[in-house]
C-alpha cells in the first residue's frame, strides 16, 4: 500500500516536471513600436559588423532636414534697382526731327527763364547748335506732352569726343519742380550717360550763386585733367569758377 503511493507520488512529480519542461505561457504578438525597435537594433548589429570604415563609437548619423528658401523675385521690393530708371528723359539734339526740335524749344523756354543774366540770343545759340546736345527729364503728365511744360529740367552741354570731355554751358529745373531733387537727378542722369560716350570729365564755368549746387554735384575747382585737353577749346569767361568733375566709368551713377 505505501509502495503504491511512493510510486504514485514519484509519477505525479514526473508529471509536474514534465509539465514544467513543456509548458511554454503565450506571449502577446509584438506592437508595431517594439518591431521598429527591435529592427534599429538590427541595423544597428548589422552597421558594427559590416566594417565600412565607420568608428564603432560613432553614433548612427540622423537624416539631415533641408530648408527651402523663399525665391526672390526680380520686381521684389528686395532686389536692387537703380531709381533712376524710372524717370523720364531723353537726350535731345537738333538733327531736324520735328519731335525734338519741339522739345529743344522746351529747352530754350525754360533756360531763358530760369538764367534771366544770361543772354536770349546766346541761350538759343547753343541750344540749336548741332554740336551741343541737352539732357531732358520729362514730365509724366500726358497733358503736358509736347509742350514746354512737359520739360521739368535740362542740361545742355557740348561733348569734345576725342579729349574725352565735355562742357557744360546751362543747368535748370522748372520753378515747380525745384527742391526736389531734380537737380540732383538731372547731373546723375548725365553722368550715367557721359559713361557710354567715352566722357572722362566734364568742366563748367560757375558763377557764385551756382557753386554749392556743382560742389554737392562732385564739382572742385581743383582742375586734374591736362590743360592740353581743353586749352583753346572752351574760352574763359569773367566773373565765374571753372569748375571740374571727373566721371568714373566703373560707378552706377
Amino acid at each position: 500500500m505505501s509502495t503504491s503511493i511512493r510510486k504514485s507520488s514519484k509519477k505525479r512529480k514526473s508529471d509536474q516536471a514534465d509539465l514544467d519542461t513543456d509548458y511554454e505561457p503565450e506571449t502577446e504578438p509584438p506592437t508595431t513600436e517594439q518591431q521598429q525597435q527591435q529592427q534599429q537594433q538590427q541595423h544597428q548589429e548589422d552597421d558594427d559588423d559590416d566594417g565600412g570604415g565607420r568608428d564603432s563609437h560613432t553614433p548612427t548619423p540622423t537624416p539631415k532636414t533641408t530648408t527651402t528658401l523663399p525665391i526672390i523675385q526680380e520686381d521684389s521690393p528686395q532686389s536692387e534697382h537703380n531709381p533712376y530708371d524710372q524717370i523720364r528723359h531723353c537726350i535731345v539734339q537738333n538733327d531736324g526731327q520735328h519731335k525734338n526740335l519741339v522739345r529743344l524749344i522746351g529747352l530754350k523756354s525754360l533756360f531763358a527763364k530760369q538764367l534771366p543774366k544770361m543772354p536770349k540770343d546766346y541761350i538759343v545759340r547753343l541750344v540749336f547748335d548741332r554740336r551741343h546736345k541737352s539732357l531732358a527729364v520729362l514730365s509724366d503728365d500726358a497733358t503736358y506732352k509736347g509742350g514746354d511744360e512737359e520739360i521739368i529740367g535740362g542740361i545742355c552741354y557740348r561733348p569734345y569726343a576725342e579729349m574725352r570731355f565735355a562742357e557744360i554751358a546751362f543747368c535748370a529745373v522748372n520753378g515747380m519742380h525745384q527742391v526736389k531733387g531734380y537737380g540732383t537727378k538731372l547731373m546723375n542722369l548725365l553722368k550715367r550717360h557721359a559713361v557710354t560716350e567715352g566722357i572722362d570729365f566734364f568742366i563748367t564755368y560757375a558763377d557764385n550763386y551756382a557753386i554749392g549746387y556743382f560742389k554737392k554735384q562732385g564739382f572742385t575747382k581743383v582742375i586734374t585733367m591736362p590743360k592740353s585737353r581743353y586749352h583753346g577749346l572752351i574760352k574763359d569767361y569773367d566773373g565765374a569758377n571753372m569748375m571740374e568733375c571727373y566721371i568714373h566709368p566703373s560707378i552706377d551713377y
